[in-house]
């Protein structure tokens, strides 16, 4: 479970990343490093949100909801 939530949390990190590219820059890293609209820039970004889900037990618990 622990290798789930670091693996989840990494990729948190880089959609975080990419995010605040995207706002700041209008630059895509998982585009540019994968190619826009490709099938492994779509799993990137299923994993990503995937992580989200995933994470979230973790968080909750650590923000006393």
């Amino acid at each position: 479970m622990k290798l789930l939530t670091t693996i989840a949390m990494i990729l948190l990190f880089i959609g975080g990343l990419n995010w605040g590219l995207m706002g700041l820059f209008d630059i895509d890293l998982v585009a540019l490093l994968f190619g826009s609209g490709t099938m492994l820039s779509k799993v990137v970004y299923i994993l990503v949100g995937l992580s989200a889900l995933v994470s979230l037990p973790k968080i909750k618990e650590s923000c006393d909801f």
